[in-house]
């Protein structure tokens, strides 16, 4: 079976429990590690602002945008 075939078999529930495992997962990093946490703290929010306005932007235009 190669990967679109397995991809195909998510649905919408097993996609949202991958998305929410990926983010209990950088928390338990950033939980486990002071360096990373002191990092995240220290860090404006404007850059993580930046990244979450960069990666949603080709879903979000391939999604709504593109035909």
């Amino acid at each position: 079976m190669d990967f679109e075939e397995r991809l195909r078999k998510l649905d919408v529930l097993d996609i949202g429990l991958i998305k929410l495992t990926m983010i209990a997962f950088a928390f338990l990093i950033i939980a486990l590690s002071p360096e990373v946490a002191d990092w995240v703290q220290s860090t404006d929010y404007l850059v993580f602002l930046a990244v979450f306005i960069l990666a949603a932007a080709r879903p979000v235009y391939r999604f709504y945008i593109e035909k």
